[in-house]
């Protein structure tokens, strides 16, 4: 990319919390950090990844934990404020960005290892059975990349996780949510144990916006009963689909392959 091209990335302060700094791209908001407090979740997806993080294991738990995409790094501060002494990979592959977030937000912990790479590519040379949880953010001009959403990167992703990982995937999209229930069924050919967490009104159809995929590979892992409370009290309510009622949401959609994604 001509580095003209590239688009203007900035950290704003948040006038609501003067501690808040929000990462803008092209004047989109990308990600949210509390420089003080890295507990403090500003978006709403991030919380509902963050609650799936939460119950993943006893609290306070070190884990081995792979974010796929890094943004402000939100979520690994998160982990380490949370989980002191887990053992985190950040993959970002734009190198800006990165440089941004060091040079005007706080350090991350030692055991917060950062690399610049394509999440693919990254994912392709971590060993098996190697995380506790993988968390994938993916995205390029505001569009999941066509390898990041198949069968075979799903199948690459279960490679690395051990029998009791989970995988969180943010996606986006809009009404009728044709996008999402693609990917519930791509996810659900490769993962034993699925379920979707989202907003309310983005489930019945009103709104776009940001839907959590968590997907496992042991039948029964994901904490379903749990994770719906928590999503119900958010102070922006959502629910989970899970079982039967992922069933209908999926509603006959196929799951995409890299050959049926592939240009052409």
């Amino acid at each position: 990319m001509d580095p003209s091209d590239a688009p203007r990335l900035e950290l704003v302060v948040d006038p609501a919390r003067p501690t808040g700094r929000t990462l803008l791209a092209a004047g989109v908001e990308q990600s949210y950090v509390d420089v003080h407090d890295p507990r403090h979740l500003h978006f709403e997806y991030v919380r509902r990844m963050a609650a799936v993080v939460d119950l993943a294991a006893p609290a306070g738990r070190p884990l081995d934990v792979l974010h796929l995409g890094g943004g402000a790094l939100t979520l690994p501060r998160y982990v380490s404020a949370t989980r002191p002494g887990s053992r985190q990979r950040v993959v970002e592959r734009d190198p800006a960005v990165l440089e941004l977030v060091a040079r005007e937000l706080p350090a991350l912990p030692a055991a917060v290892d950062v690399r610049v790479a394509d999440a693919r590519d990254a994912l392709g040379r971590e060993p098996a059975a190697g995380y506790d949880l993988v968390l994938a953010d993916i995205y390029r001009a505001a569009r999941m990349p066509a390898h990041v959403r198949s069968v075979e990167f799903a199948a690459e992703v279960a490679r690395t996780l051990r029998p009791d990982g989970v995988l969180l995937v943010n996606v986006t999209d809009l009404p009728p949510l044709v996008f999402a229930r693609v990917q519930a069924a791509t996810l659900r050919a490769v993962f034993a144990d699925v379920c979707l967490v989202a907003d309310r009104r983005m489930l019945r159809g009103r709104r776009y916006g940001n839907l959590v995929f968590a997907a496992a590979p042991r039948p029964g892992r994901l904490p379903v009963a749990r994770l719906a409370a928590l999503a119900a009290r958010d102070r922006v309510p959502g629910s989970v689909l899970h079982g039967t009622g992922l069933d209908a949401f999926v509603a006959g959609a196929r799951p995409a392959t890299d050959a049926a994604l592939a240009p052409g």
